[in-house]
């Protein structure tokens, strides 16, 4: 373990893991990820929505590839944009033969999954000889039977046994090039089978709240359970789960780095939730602000506060920050008061003081 930044808590390291361009655990930042849900028979539209996740600054990118003529969508994808590409792979190891042939970055699958020692070991073969890592994806949902009977229920320890069953397969032929996700629906569960998976592995870990459900739950439940589990100094990738446009588990993945307090490039917006001392429009305000900084890259922070109670003090904890009063509000830039903005124009004012910064 050691200090990752300044903050109250350890990161675990983790051994490093190069997928593409991006090398995750050690001392290496915490990668965004997400998945492309175009169906994979529309190549074009997998390579626009690619092309759109990548704008949003999706570090690695997963598809899914259920057969070997799928790894053409894996190929096409990997040509149009500048982020590692992982396959999404399930029973078919023929697939992930494929997929190796075309140059994808990683392949996610489950050694277990797809029959006897000599399809396990063509895959690793193949993964040997182009350095390609493969993640075990090991899900609460599909447990072996072997294991599900053995425990009665997808408990944490059930599903770190899955995954240590999965890692074995793997290293019985001298692979080691790893990475291990152990996802659940339940939050309790999923971050107590992280706690103890970690405890016993140094291979990278993929953080995530699996079937999280819809856009709202899925966002409290991720927030939940990745940012606790980073706040523990657990997790090297993560990806928010979403019934939403890939680009918003982007966005969602990035907001709950920024919250658990590590550096993230573009600017935070922060408000007071208002009350009935509120005499100037806070919230249209900071949606605003948030709205018109989106695309920003400076690292800063923005404070919309609501009143002369807290948000002085507030704004003064910010890079550049209001605090308003009837018709008015007070500009802090770096904790010092300077002026007052006043008229019906306070937002265009304040959006001109922070283009300044």
């Amino acid at each position: 373990m050691s200090k990752n930044r300044k903050g109250s808590f350890m990161r675990q390291l983790k051994r490093e893991v190069k997928i593409g361009n991006v090398t995750i655990g050690g001392k290496n930042p915490v990668a965004v990820q997400t998945m492309l849900n175009v169906p994979v028979e529309d190549i074009e539209g997998n390579v626009a929505q690619a092309k759109r996740c990548e704008a949003a600054g999706c570090q690695i990118l997963r598809v899914t590839c259920p057969s070997p003529a799928d790894a053409k969508c894996i190929e096409a994808v990997k040509n149009a944009v500048n982020i590692p590409i992982v396959a999404d792979i399930h029973f078919d190891y023929k697939a992930a033969l494929a997929c190796a042939d075309v140059g994808v970055d990683k392949i996610r699958i489950n050694p277990g999954n797809i029959g006897d020692d000599d399809r396990v070991k063509a895959v690793v073969d193949a993964c040997q000889r182009k350095n390609i890592p493969i993640r075990i994806g090991v899900n609460g949902g599909s447990l072996e039977k072997h294991i599900l009977a053995k425990y009665g229920a997808p408990t944490p320890e059930a599903m770190v046994e899955s995954a240590l069953y999965h890692v074995r397969l793997l290293e019985k032929f001298d692979f080691n090039n790893i990475v291990i996700s152990i996802k659940n629906s339940n939050v309790p569960r999923m971050m107590e089978a992280y706690r103890q998976l970690s405890a016993v592995t140094d291979y990278p870990l993929h953080v995530g709240v699996t079937e999280a459900g819809t856009y709202q739950m899925g966002l409290l439940k991720s927030g939940m359970g990745i940012g606790g589990m980073l706040l523990e100094g657990i997790g090297d990738t993560i990806r928010v789960s979403l019934a939403a446009e890939p680009e918003k588990e982007v966005e969602a993945g990035y907001n709950i780095l920024r919250a658990v307090g590590f550096p993230v490039a573009g600017p935070e917006v922060i408000t007071c939730p208002t009350c009935g001392r509120t005499q100037y429009p806070c919230t249209q305000i900071a949606n605003e602000v948030e709205k018109r900084l989106q695309g920003c890259k400076k690292s800063i922070k923005v404070a919309v506060m609501g009143c002369v109670v807290n948000g002085p003090g507030e704004a003064r904890e910010a890079d550049i920050g209001i605090a308003g009063g009837k018709g008015e509000a007070v500009l802090f830039i770096h904790g010092k008061p300077i002026k007052k903005l006043t008229g019906d124009n306070i937002l265009d004012q304040f959006m001109d003081e922070i283009y300044k910064l």
